[in-house]
């Protein structure tokens, strides 16, 4: 490998220098700064931009909750013996949700039907509140999401065995909880950052050798299977590989989804069916996933396969590297971006699963700025593409001092322009890692534990 040049190694020395592990102070003012940018993006910008819209066009809102079609799904199950899926209860859903029933013969109403898109088996989380008002459920569960958003950086973090000092963890959680994805996940009060932290606690519980837990922690995130089925499929597949040490993962894993689906089954018999139509419904309101938008449905199709294929490939060869490995942290982490970029839907809270992705992007960033100018110009768009929202809610925030709120609303869609690709490049970035470190240890022929290799 040739030596880098002066030029090459400038945007790596401005991003060496503007370091948070060097300056841990620094880290949580500006940590702090970009929490206030995003809060005023969502307050002054976002949501009246929102409001004035719907006002104008006469589009419907009402609790506008991603709770509230499951909470009420369960509810009339539990309490009503109804069918969560049928058309009656989604009509009462969007009374609730949208503060009236969608008329299809008004344009801009609303494509999202709302209805109950979820495994019967969410109901029985929700359970212990469905005799409780909503607006007390929307409460308590707007806290927890806070909490368990902080929660899940942690997790991630022992999962990683990294431990940051005290001010450069602060500056994680304050980050984590003022990126765009999970303040806007708080305020739809989406279950996605459920789902992400039952993710983190699995992996978390699988690199401290308690396997039975992390299986059962993984049928629960299957509420939402179309996050959770790869990293589903790729665990059972490691797990049956060395089946003697590593079976507890299986049978805890089985033992929930069993009980989950038997009990799903007894309340609602015939649920799978409704479920599968339920989806189908979904996808024609739901639009395609990234490299869809990205290039064209058919193009995205082609690629989509393609990128499975390959992972496939790279999970069956991985498959016996140990949980507290880098290998395995690199596989388990490009599995939740590669979910970002296949699944048929791009919403930005769905990004949350990308944390342990970008934490080891970020301790391994000296490694790839010196592989070639192909990471190098990656490096850059990741960096570019991450700060981005909290760069543009900066700039509206200081721009609110000399220009009036309805010029401000109407820039509401600059922070988002880069949402689309962030998946993508980390994804691309998570690649070239992991092809680094196997290259290494093909080279070196060495075992080496722990994280070690990505510092």
């Amino acid at each position: 490998m040739r030596p880098l040049t002066k030029l090459e190694r400038l945007p790596g020395n401005l991003i060496s220098a503007m370091s948070l592990r060097h300056k841990p102070l620094l880290a949580v003012l500006l940590s702090l700064i970009f929490a206030a940018s995003t809060w005023f993006y969502f307050q002054r910008v976002l949501i009246p931009e929102q409001l004035a819209y719907a006002a104008a066009h006469g589009i419907p809102r009402g609790n506008l909750s991603d709770l509230y079609p499951r909470w009420l799904g369960a509810r009339e199950l539990l309490l009503h013996h109804r069918d969560p899926y049928s058309a009656e209860v989604t009509r009462e859903i969007q009374m609730g949700y949208y503060g009236r029933p969608l008329d299809p013969s008004r344009p801009d109403d609303p494509k999202d039907q709302v209805g109950f898109v979820y495994p019967v088996y969410v109901v029985f989380l929700i359970a212990p509140t469905v005799h409780l008002p909503f607006q007390d459920v929307q409460a308590v569960f707007r806290a927890m999401l806070w909490l368990l958003s902080a929660a899940s950086v942690l997790l991630w973090l022992r999962f990683l065995q990294w431990r940051p000092s005290g001010p450069i963890l602060a500056a994680l959680l304050i980050m984590t909880i003022s990126c765009f994805s999970v303040v806007q996940g708080i305020k739809l009060q989406q279950l996605t950052l459920v789902v992400a932290v039952m993710i983190a606690g699995s992996a978390a519980l699988l690199a401290g050798g308690h396997l039975f837990l992390a299986g059962i922690l993984l049928a629960l995130a299957t509420i939402k299977p179309q996050i959770a089925v790869l990293p589903a499929a790729w665990l059972l597949l490691w797990s049956v590989s060395q089946w003697r040490e590593r079976q507890r993962l299986f049978w805890g894993f089985a033992f929930t989804i069993s009980l989950l689906m038997g009990g799903a089954e007894y309340i609602l018999p015939g649920w799978i069916s409704r479920f599968c139509q339920a989806i189908l419904a979904y996808r024609h309101y739901a639009g395609g996933g990234a490299f869809d938008l990205l290039l064209t449905p058919k193009w995205g199709t082609v690629l989509t396969v393609l990128a499975l294929l390959g992972l496939a490939g790279v999970c069956r060869r991985l498959r016996k590297y140990p949980a507290h490995s880098p290998e395995f942290a690199l596989v388990f982490s490009l599995l939740l971006a590669m979910t970002l970029v296949v699944i048929p839907m791009t919403s930005p809270y769905n990004q949350v699963l990308l944390l342990p992705g970008v934490f080891l992007l970020a301790r391994s960033w000296s490694l790839l700025w010196a592989r070639n100018s192909v990471a190098r110009f990656l490096c850059v768009l990741a960096a570019a593409l991450i700060l981005w929202p909290w760069l543009a809610s900066l700039g509206l925030m200081l721009g609110a001092l000399a220009v009036p709120p309805s010029s401000l609303q109407g820039a509401w869609a600059v922070p988002l322009y880069s949402m689309l690709g962030i998946p993508p490049v980390i994804a691309g970035l998570l690649a070239l890692l992991l092809n680094d470190v196997l290259r290494d240890r093909k080279r070196d022929g060495t075992v080496l534990e722990g994280a070690t290799l990505l510092r």
